[in-house]
């Protein structure tokens, strides 16, 4: 299992190259979820929430946006090509990425090196593509799951999230949960690191190695 950081430049139109191209700093986004070509996710637009939330509004494109509070927003849009690339090729989005004008940053998981050469192909058909680095995902034992993600991680596999396709929408999950969307990806993201982690230290007790080994790549 890695972890990769791909660096990205849309060639394509998209209204968040629009929205933070005259932003001096990156916008930290956050992935929930990718259905039927739509992608979901948290904006974290800090004080430029206001003109965001209002541009957004006013896309025809732009299926839902919400204001989850002062500064970030949960937004339902069309993929512009990147994150449809990430996932179908068994990639998964972690920690905060972020996006600036034309220039996106994307921190992947992937299991197979294979996978990872399928998403920059993938990318560079309508981007230009850089792989900052490559690390070898080594986990450390970490605490057990709290009562409140062993509940939500049980409820989203029993309705059938994990399935795919998925059985079930986030926005039910969390309606049934009777929390928020946004409480409910953190529970899961959470509860998904621990379960990962805890595996993958099983598997590699032996090695005596830390939570993450650099290794050298080629780059073609």
């Amino acid at each position: 299992m890695f972890i990769a950081t791909v660096h990205f430049t849309q060639h394509r139109e998209c209204i968040l190259r629009r929205l933070t191209a005259d932003v001096d700093t990156p916008i930290p986004i956050e992935i929930e979820e990718i259905q039927n070509g739509f992608v979901t996710f948290v904006l974290r637009a800090g004080p430029h929430a206001d003109t965001f939330q209002a541009e957004l509004e006013a896309a025809d494109h732009v299926k839902h946006v919400n204001r989850l509070d002062d500064e970030n927003l949960l937004v339902t849009k069309p993929s512009c090509g990147a994150h449809s690339a990430i996932y179908q090729n068994h990639g998964t989005l972690r920690r905060s990425n972020t996006v600036s004008g034309r220039q996106r940053e994307y921190n992947i998981l992937v299991f197979r090196r294979e996978d990872l050469k399928n998403i920059i192909d993938d990318l560079g058909g309508f981007g230009t593509v850089t792989l900052g680095k490559l690390e070898e995902f080594r986990a450390s034992t970490e605490s057990s799951l709290t009562e409140r993600q062993r509940d939500v991680v049980t409820e989203a596999l029993s309705r059938g999230y994990y399935d795919w396709p998925r059985e079930i929408t986030n926005e039910k999950l969390a309606e049934e949960l009777e929390i928020s969307r946004a409480t409910l990806h953190e529970h899961l993201r959470k509860a998904e690191r621990t379960l990962l982690s805890s595996a993958l230290a099983e598997s590699h007790k032996q090695t005596g190695r830390g939570q993450f080994e650099r290794i050298d790549i080629e780059q073609e």
